[in-house]
């Protein structure tokens, strides 16, 4: 077995470790070919889907529009021994949908924001999107990595 296969984590453990507070650094393409690259909260629909919320006209949006292939990544640790994170490649829908915004801005507060109580979630969401679009994450290809796998050892 490859030292690859023995830190790559299983799709349970994908899921469990992007369901955790995170930030992930999003990478869209600017007009002119270079990376525009951003770091972002994000929520989690009911099935599963990776969202954000942002400005309508971001620069991401606007990259999007041309362009919706995007690269995401989330990382985890602070040495050697404790990395972890994952690679998601794939395409961003952009949506304008309020149900969906909603839904993204309600577990955007719940995920980064505690001190908002749940009774008040849904009112500060309100103000939260205004002008702003979802953003959907459809990844084709998952990469990840868990050096806490290796035991110590390189």
């Amino acid at each position: 077995m490859s030292r690859r296969d023995l830190i790559r984590m299983t799709d349970g453990e994908i899921d469990s470790f992007l369901a955790g507070r995170h930030t992930m650094n999003l990478a869209t393409h600017n007009h002119d070919g270079t990376i525009h690259l951003v770091a972002m909260w994000y929520g989690i629909l009911d099935d599963g889907t990776i969202g954000f919320e942002t400005f309508a006209r971001s620069q991401k949006v606007k990259n999007l529009r041309r362009d919706p292939r995007v690269t995401a990544l989330v990382e985890d640790g602070d040495t050697y021994s404790e990395l972890r994170g994952v690679e998601l490649v794939g395409t961003m829908e952009v949506v304008d949908d309020a149900e969906v915004l909603m839904a993204i801005a309600r577990s955007v507060l719940a995920r980064y924001h505690p001190e908002v109580a749940e009774a008040d979630r849904q009112a500060v969401a309100e103000m939260v999107i205004k002008k702003r679009v979802a953003l959907l994450l459809r990844p084709e290809k998952r990469v990840s990595w868990d050096h806490r796998k290796l035991e110590g050892g390189y």
